[in-house]
């Protein structure tokens, strides 16, 4: 059952990760123009090749796997569904200029990711090592990271592209002449880089801890 679960899951995570893809070439288009943000354009292809990266993995990790480690795997997702909500509610915050309390986005973030490490801790639980709490707890964020991407991904196409300039990076560099439609769109790059980047790291190392800490208890 936890192979079929995983399998199944499989399909909606490849197009989740094809779509933010997808979502971000339009955005970025016409392409040979990423070039002019910063970084000689790292900024717009870091998110690509993370995408694909996870692309790659999503497709690997399900393939052949045991199914003890599949259904770890599947445990771990369930709570990377409601995890990434969480990150997509950040991200409205963020581009929705409306008055919330301070501490509502850190909190957000803050749920997001204990969820994960719950999730590292029923995955561990299913294969009985703290080891595999860390690679569940890794796997729940990626789950939870694509939603989030997504939730970026969405805002920045919806918010339509930048005026045309002959100049971009000197139009993104300038503070008191700034293009904030440039500026707008770098930080939402940066945002979604560091949700796919970040988020498998935070949730690996807390679903390492809360494995840990779990099996201790257990033993």
């Amino acid at each position: 059952m936890g192979s079929a679960a995983s399998s199944n899951l499989r399909t909606p995570l490849l197009l989740l990760a094809a779509a933010n893809l997808g979502v971000l070439g339009m955005r970025l288009w016409p392409w040979p123009e990423i070039l002019n943000l910063p970084g000689n354009g790292t900024v717009g292809f870091d998110p690509a090749i993370v995408l694909i990266v996870y692309m790659g993995l999503i497709y690997w990790i399900n393939s052949g796997a045991k199914p003890p480690f599949l259904k770890a795997l599947s445990a771990a997702a369930v709570l990377g569904l409601p995890a990434g909500i969480l990150l997509a509610g950040y991200v409205y915050l963020e581009v929705q200029p409306m008055v919330h309390p301070p501490i509502l986005q850190p909190g957000l973030v803050v749920v997001a990711a204990l969820l994960c490490a719950v999730g590292g801790l029923r995955g561990s639980k299913v294969e009985g090592n703290a080891g595999m709490g860390m690679i569940c707890g890794t796997w729940s964020a990626m789950v939870a990271s694509l939603i989030g991407c997504g939730a970026v991904l969405a805002a920045m196409y919806l918010a339509g592209a930048p005026p045309e300039v002959q100049d971009p990076w000197k139009q993104y560099q300038g503070l008191a002449i700034g293009n904030t439609e440039t500026q707008a769109l770098v930080h939402s790059l940066n945002m979604a880089t560091e949700f796919l980047l970040m988020g498998p790291l935070v949730g690996g190392l807390l679903g390492l801890v809360f494995a840990f800490f779990g099996q201790s208890q257990k033993g």
